[in-house]
């Protein structure tokens, strides 16, 4: 049985092969930048590629996975200065809030990076590969700036496949006095005295955004790498910059460029439902940022996981409050017909047709029916061997998507009252601080969420209290 994945660089399904099966495959995945909770669109890529890492160090025994953390970005600076505090103690708490929220959603275990390599600690790597692409010819100095030229790499372009003016216009790029080519992209620019900066050849500064996840990639996995994985929002600029950069920063003998990334992976854009039922992009203007520190919080966190499998990686998912709550009736059922076999002694088995599936370009939407079917068979069988199979595919299922892996009465107690307390009043706090803030919407969202639960609101003048109708 073969593993089939899509390659965005081929635009078809390949068999995928490491580059060294002896060392078993590599896999870099971008991670997220720091500076605020992360929205649930941000946890697709690590849901669905953390699958995608147990699937290869069950195959191969073994796996380098590396998840970098962007701690080093100007809407980082931004928010230290806002706040008056050095960027660390901003990066310091989104990175761990990451983290926390990423393990709600099971991205644990076999199904997390096992190297997250941060921006900051890889300065000198990034000034080194700078100065190499400028020792070749493929990047230059200017006013304090070092500059990627991009007319000296003819496969610019391969990876989303754009025309020249479809790039300067998808890449937003600055028309600067300092550039050669208007579609020049900054490797490394100078930092006034109010900003973190380092030294460089070209004066105190920080990094570019895309030289970041290459001098990264190249530290921990080598230069070439075989699944370099994101959101199919990150295919150009950042992924076709990565590309150049680090392919002509690693040359053969004779001089041709060494492959980046065999495979490149991308999963579709997650857009969020309205009240009309049309999708919408995410944005503050409308209000309809989902923070997956407050999901997971709101709603049991493997019914996010499952929603955030329901469609294949490759397709858009919209998202709203009815797929969370399908995905929270279907694992009531899961956890019921597990309930249904508490009398049967059994451990997870992964079917081979489950691996099949899965091996099948990542197709979890498939594996969820079989789940679904096994789930089905085994509610109505009724000798114990063949319960006590099924109740091992159940399991065995559920392992390989990171589902099921509490018990039945864990997963039924999540409504307990105490526990319900405490979420409700935690919502109220936000919804009192978010009116602080003046994020309107996000206050409205709230009341209503209550509303719905039936949690009427009192203003007194001891503060905001809340009541069940």
């Amino acid at each position: 049985m073969s593993l089939h994945l899509y390659n965005s660089l081929t635009r078809r399904v390949e068999a995928f092969e490491p580059l060294d099966p002896a060392a078993g495959p590599t896999m870099y995945v971008c991670g997220p930048t720091v500076y605020n909770y992360v929205h649930i669109g941000n946890a697709r890529g690590p849901v669905v590629f953390g699958v995608l890492a147990a699937l290869l160090r069950r195959r191969y025994g073994k796996l380098r996975y590396a998840r970098n953390i962007t701690d080093v970005d100007d809407k980082i600076n931004a928010a230290a200065k806002e706040l008056g505090v050095p960027i660390s103690v901003i990066t310091d708490k989104y990175a761990a809030a990451y983290r926390d929220d990423m393990a709600m959603l099971g991205v644990s275990g076999d199904f997390a990076p096992d190297i997250e390599p941060a921006a900051t600690a890889h300065i000198p790597q990034m000034i080194a590969m700078i100065q190499r692409l400028i020792d070749n010819g493929h990047a230059y100095a200017a006013e304090g700036h070092a500059l990627f030229a991009v007319d000296s790499f003819s496969d610019y372009g391969k990876l989303s496949r754009r025309d020249t003016e479809d790039m300067l216009a998808g890449a937003r790029v600055e028309v600067a006095p300092y550039k050669r080519n208007p579609g020049d992209f900054v490797l490394w620019k100078p930092s006034t005295d109010d900003l973190p900066g380092w030294d460089s050849p070209w004066g105190r500064g920080r990094p570019g955004w895309h030289i970041e996840c290459s001098a990264m990639a190249e530290a921990h996995l080598g230069e070439t790498i075989d699944i370099h994985a994101g959101g199919v929002d990150l295919q150009f600029p950042h992924h076709e910059n990565e590309v150049a950069q680090s392919e002509c920063t690693h040359k053969h003998a004779d001089g041709s460029h060494k492959t980046f990334a065999r495979w490149w992976m991308h999963n579709g854009m997650l857009t969020i439902l309205n009240e009309e039922n049309q999708a919408e992009k995410m944005s503050k203007s409308l209000g309809n940022i989902r923070r997956v520190h407050d999901l997971v919080r709101e709603h049991p966190p493997e019914a996010l996981r499952y929603a955030l499998l329901a469609a294949h990686y490759r397709k858009p998912l919209e998202w709203s409050s009815a797929l969370i709550e399908q995905s929270i009736r279907t694992l009531d059922r899961l956890y019921g017909t597990l309930r249904d076999l508490a009398d049967v002694e059994a451990t997870a088995e992964i079917s081979a047709s489950i691996e099949a599936t899965l091996n099948d370009d990542l197709n979890t939407p498939q594996a969820l029916a079989e789940l679904a079917r096994i789930a089905g068979e085994a509610r109505k069988a009724v000798g114990a061997d063949e319960r006590r199979r099924l109740k091992s595919e159940l399991l065995g299922t559920g392992l390989a998507l990171g589902l099921l892996q509490q018990s039945h009465e864990a997963w039924f107690a999540r409504g307990a009252s105490g526990d319900d307390d405490a979420r409700i009043q935690a919502l109220v706090d936000e919804r009192n601080e978010a009116k602080m803030t003046r994020d309107f919407a996000r206050a409205d969202a709230i009341r209503k969420q209550l509303a719905d639960e039936g949690i009427l609101l009192e203003d007194t003048p001891q503060g905001v209290r809340w009541k069940r109708a």
